[in-house]
């Protein structure tokens, strides 16, 4: 059976409220992830879908202090703790959506400059993301498939509404799929498949790193 690839599936959400207190800290809160409505990626999250995986996520993650968010998206679906920049403190279902709330680290690198965003007054965003496979129904609108996996709340962008074109094509032209539980890149464990096949075959190792070069250069 063929393995359904999975995507970096990333949304984004500009009504975030922003605290700041010296002695209390620094805060931005609002909605972090919607269900049950097409939204501004063409997706739909089934609340069947989402509600679930919240709910996993923060028994694992947000009660134990480990729902960390960063600074812009990185390019794979990773928690990079050199790029953390807030930790989620909460995470709640209002009718359709989840609000979140989650504290600036103000003492790490990526911390330190939102906090002076935020100084400054500067209009900020979040953007979820999660691992997942989408199917299309009868109107063309993408869903969201059950193997959903929120691999954070709200990572912290300059400007949701205008750069959406730019972060789709680094964020979700990227395919990947489980390998002995660990996420790879699609066409890597691709490549890396046949390399393990033919490696007494130094011909066909040469042919294949030539097309995975020649794949990489399209996508780039």
């Amino acid at each position: 059976m063929a393995q359904k690839p999975l995507r970096l599936i990333t949304e984004m959400n500009e009504d975030v409220k922003i605290q700041r207190s010296p002695t209390k800290g620094y805060f931005i809160e609002g909605i972090f992830l919607q269900a049950a409505l097409k939204n501004r990626n063409g997706r739909v999250y089934p609340m069947e879908v989402l509600e679930p995986e919240v709910n996993r996520y923060v028994k694992e993650y947000v009660v134990h202090n480990r729902a960390f968010g960063e600074l812009n998206h990185p390019d794979n679906p990773s928690i990079n703790l050199d790029r953390v920049s807030h930790i989620i403190k909460e995470l709640r279902k209002e009718g359709s959506n989840f609000i979140g709330k989650a504290k600036i680290m103000v003492e790490t690198p990526m911390g330190k400059i939102v906090k002076s965003l935020m100084d400054e007054e500067a209009k900020l965003g979040v953007s979820s993301r999660g691992m997942g496979s989408l199917s299309e129904d009868h109107e063309g609108t993408q869903v969201v498939q059950d193997d959903f996996q929120l691999n954070t709340a709200a990572d912290i962008v300059a400007d949701p509404s205008a750069p959406q074109a730019f972060v789709r094509g680094i964020m979700e032209g990227r395919e990947w799929v489980w390998n002995n539980g660990i996420l790879v890149e699609r066409q890597v464990a691709k490549y890396k498949k046949i390399v393990e096949k033919d490696r007494r075959d130094p011909q066909k190792m040469v042919e294949a790193f030539a097309n995975f070069l020649s794949e990489l250069s399209r996508k780039h």
